[in-house]
């Protein structure tokens, strides 16, 4: 028993004096090892008679015990000084500047969306927005394209294998034209609204993706006529490119959805190898775009919405964001938006503070 409390005492005080980690590890092994003298004294009391053994394990296991505590108690002592020097020595200085280098910037898509809220809001337009994935009921019958109609052809359409509970197609939408649909059937009329968003076509070179971007306008209301929409596209050019000297012309087309229906074109001239919206189409050194597609809201798509066409008219019309984003920030490949290019997004990326207002200009940089 001398010997047990000679050598619990002296492992306590080795303990105590570990400046280290490894030294207390050293320590941990001497005695609590499977070669240690504690872990040595417990193996002996299988050959003790049953009163050696009654006087000798209290003993072991109370030198055990201390033994243990004093090498937890330990450790955490030397980690939290460890801890706290290295705090000490790893300090952040907060009142550096911040880097040369900004990382990350808002991509120029998202910029134009909050450039197109920015305008049509201050012309009385809200904001709407419809689910991606649509039956085909408000993607095409609604637009009046039922199943055997020729305009399918034109949208070249991702489908789902699987159908609605009502036996519907499923598909990615091709158009924003459903989000019209559903805002007229929610709202009726009279309405105001644009639906920028997503939409998906089985298409792909320069200046088409399979997936893209459109923002869908439409105004619905009493003795609307052609006159309004031509007068709130130029509006909205003369706003979204800063210019004044912006000129439309309006292509007779087809469209299911609008009747009578028109291709919007903007003028422009290239200067410096890039196109420039402005002037007109016709002048020499001049051209004409082709935008978007226009008209009239087909009485029949006012019918599937619920609505009177014979007490409400509307117009609708479609643009490419991406596209004209290209045109305005001088971009020449469509595909270029979404290869995640750190380059091409340092390029033209924007700053968070880049705020679109019509104060300080929508395409106003910080």
């Amino acid at each position: 028993m001398t010997d047990i409390t000679s050598q619990t005492d002296a492992a306590l005080a080795a303990i105590a004096a570990a400046a280290s980690l490894e030294a207390l590890e050293a320590q941990r092994l001497e005695t609590l090892g499977k070669k240690g003298w504690v872990s040595l004294a417990l193996k002996t009391l299988g050959g003790m008679s049953p009163q050696e053994r009654a006087a000798a394990a209290p003993a072991i296991q109370s030198a055990r015990a201390s033994i243990a505590a004093a090498l937890d108690a330990k450790k955490a002592a030397l980690e939290a000084a460890a801890l706290e020097e290295q705090l000490a020595r790893e300090t952040i200085d907060l009142t550096l500047p911040a880097p040369a280098v900004p990382k990350g910037s808002v991509h120029p898509v998202s910029q134009v969306m909050d450039e197109l809220a920015e305008i049509f809001a201050d012309l009385g337009f809200a904001v709407a927005t419809g689910p991606e994935i649509e039956d085909d009921w408000h993607n095409f019958t609604a637009l009046n394209m039922d199943e055997t109609h020729p305009a399918r052809a034109m949208h070249d359409t991702f489908y789902f294998p699987d159908k609605t509970a009502d036996g519907k197609d499923v598909l990615l939408r091709t158009h924003t034209s459903p989000v019209q649909i559903r805002a007229m059937l929610e709202q009726g009329a009279p309405i105001r609204i644009i639906a920028p968003g997503r939409v998906y076509r089985s298409d792909s070179d320069a200046t088409h993706t399979p997936m893209f971007h459109q923002v869908e306008g439409l105004v619905v209301d009493k003795d609307i006529h052609l006159g309004h929409l031509k007068w709130t596209l130029e509006t909205f050019f003369k706003a979204f490119f800063e210019r004044e000297d912006i000129v439309l012309r309006l292509r007779p087309s087809y469209f299911p959805f609008t009747e009578p229906s028109v291709e919007v074109d903007v003028g422009y001239a290239t200067e410096g190898g890039r196109r420039v919206v402005g002037g007109h189409g016709d002048a020499p050194g001049h051209a004409w775009m082709e935008l978007g597609g226009s008209g009239m809201v087909n009485a029949r798509v006012l019918e599937f919405a619920g609505l009177d066409p014979k007490q409400w008219q509307g117009f609708a019309f479609g643009l490419g964001i991406d596209r004209i984003a290209m045109l305005k920030y001088g971009m020449n490949d469509l595909r270029a938006f979404f290869d995640g290019d750190p380059r091409w997004l340092m390029h033209y990326g924007f700053s968070p503070f880049d705020q679109p207002t019509l104060s300080a200009g929508v395409g106003a940089r910080a």
